[in-house]
């Protein structure tokens, strides 16, 4: 039976750390803050803005709300990011997307300023994290991933990583982070030939392809660490979520995976609040 890398341990070790930057900066006067931005209601943002307020909470740090109604248009929209984006008080900005299809969003991404893009949304900050710019930040899912990883003292240099996926909220960035730790890393997707065989050449399998219990027992073997970034509807339990990985037929073979729910998506507004902490206190120049 492999071990399970749950979320909820490392999300608390980033909060407690977390806890006294924050105290730190308050005798100094300042409260860093997170500006949470939303256009209309889905289920699934207002879900993650729940726990992203919760997190603020717990560890004493300042969110505002900032919600327009779907039919907002174009010119409003990038009003309001604008000012947003200019506001002293703020320090990460986390927008939801998609937004609505008559939004032109690569326009109003770029209105979001680089060193408040706490979740990468913008081409300054995807360039920074692959010139290793230590004042960008990746986004909060695969920076979630190696906090994991270092959490549970798992051995990253000279390993070989697959990462199962290349989008750019994931899959390419997760291999950016796995490069900064000397891994050896394969980006693999669902056209790659012979998938399940070179999945199974990895130490580490990272699966963000976003297909529910795609990998199956010919993608692993004895020994192997996985991270199951996904979470899509349990096609075999209506109601249900699952990851990308077929958990009841992996985790018997493998040595250590996270499951789904209470994995990797339990840590990601831990990252979100520490990326705005740094973000506050380069703003502020302690850093």
């Amino acid at each position: 039976m492999a071990e399970r890398l749950t979320g909820k341990p490392v999300a608390d070790a980033i909060k407690e750390e977390l806890k006294g930057k924050v105290a730190n900066l308050k005798a100094k006067g300042i409260v860093p803050k997170l500006g949470i931005v939303r256009v209309g209601a889905r289920p699934d943002d207002l879900y993650y803005e729940g726990g992203a307020k919760k997190t603020c909470e717990s560890i004493g740090m300042d969110y505002e709300v900032f919600e327009y109604p779907q039919d907002i248009d174009q010119e409003s929209f990038e009003k309001a990011i604008t000012e947003i984006g200019a506001r002293k008080d703020i320090h990460g900005i986390l927008m939801f997307s998609p937004l609505p299809k008559h939004l032109n969003e690569r326009k109003i991404r770029s209105l979001i300023p680089v060193e408040k893009d706490v979740d990468s949304l913008t081409l300054g900050s995807a360039g920074k994290v692959f010139a290793d710019d230590p004042t960008g930040f990746p986004p909060c899912t695969p920076t979630a991933v190696l906090e994991i990883l270092k959490y549970y003292n798992i051995p990253l240099e000279g390993k070989r990583a697959v990462v199962l996926g290349r989008s750019l909220v994931v899959g390419k960035p997760a291999a950016i982070l796995l490069l900064r730790e000397n891994a050896t890393v394969t980006i693999c997707h669902s056209r790659t030939k012979n998938l399940p065989e070179v999945c199974r050449e990895a130490d580490i399998l990272v699966a963000a392809v976003g297909r529910a219990k795609m990998v199956k027992e010919d993608y692993v073997k004895p020994g192997m660490v996985v991270i199951d970034v996904g979470i899509n509807e349990d096609p075999d339990k209506p109601g249900k979520y699952c990851g990308d990985v077929d958990f009841d037929k992996v985790e018997p073979i493998v040595d250590k995976i996270t499951p789904v729910p209470g994995g990797v998506g339990s840590v990601t507004t831990a990252v979100l609040c520490k990326h705005t902490v740094k973000a506050c206190e380069i703003l502020n120049g302690l850093v």
